[in-house]
């Protein structure tokens, strides 16, 4: 069975411990990216992270996209939706095509 974690600040994601969710707490996007690199590194299969910390990541999360494992998902935090996830989503958009179709912007397709 593939292992979950939820990386997000503690008063978000305490939750998660009752669904058998591997919960890493994290301050800041920082700490986030170190906390997602290593939950890489230990084979988990989905990784959530909370938006609030991942706009502050998302190059990182993003460069996950590449690969089949981790699954890394933003999710809103107790603060709400704050667009981290429409972020990541149009930034692997644009890389794989070069242009930013969700908002009409040419881009640099890096």
């Amino acid at each position: 069975m593939h292992k979950m974690a939820v990386i997000g600040d503690a008063s978000s994601v305490v939750g998660f411990v009752a669904l058998g969710v591997t919960v890493l707490t994290a301050r800041d996007s920082e700490e986030g990216s170190m906390l997602l690199r290593k939950a890489a590194e230990e084979g988990f299969a989905v990784i959530f992270v909370t938006e609030g910390i991942a706009l502050g990541m998302i190059d990182a999360i993003t460069s996950y996209s590449r690969k089949p494992l981790p699954i890394v998902l933003t999710i809103p935090d107790n603060e709400g939706h704050t667009g981290a996830a429409l972020e990541k989503l149009r930034r692997t958009v644009e890389k794989a095509l070069g242009a930013d179709i969700l908002f009409g912007k040419e881009g640099t397709g890096q």
